[in-house]
């Protein structure tokens, strides 16, 4: 079984290329989830955590649509690797909140 390794960012915290655009991370898939998810910062309980406290991971899995896009990011990582290291990298961005370092 091969690596998946998803990221979470928000591009009001991404760094800036000399054109003054948001830099995401590098990824072989990014999944905008802006209009698919509800926004977790929503949850003002949470807004100050990062996404490895189990109260964000409860409340984002229980976003409606979350555990589909879940399933959709499970089948991404059946597909025939890329070229090495043979690893599929998911970026998920949103517009806001913390993120695990």
């Amino acid at each position: 079984m091969r690596t998946i390794r998803l990221i979470s960012f928000g591009y009001l915290h991404l760094p800036t290329g000399p054109d003054g655009a948001p830099v995401p991370p590098a990824a072989d898939r990014i999944e905008d989830v802006r209009d698919r998810l509800r926004d977790p910062a929503a949850a003002r309980d949470i807004l100050n955590l990062d996404g490895l406290d189990p109260r964000v991971q409860d409340v984002v899995l229980n976003t409606p649509g979350a555990r589909e896009l879940l399933a959709n990011l499970a089948d991404y990582a059946t597909l025939p690797a890329g070229p090495p290291p043979h690893r599929h990298r998911l970026c998920r961005r949103q517009a806001q909140g913390r993120q695990p370092h």
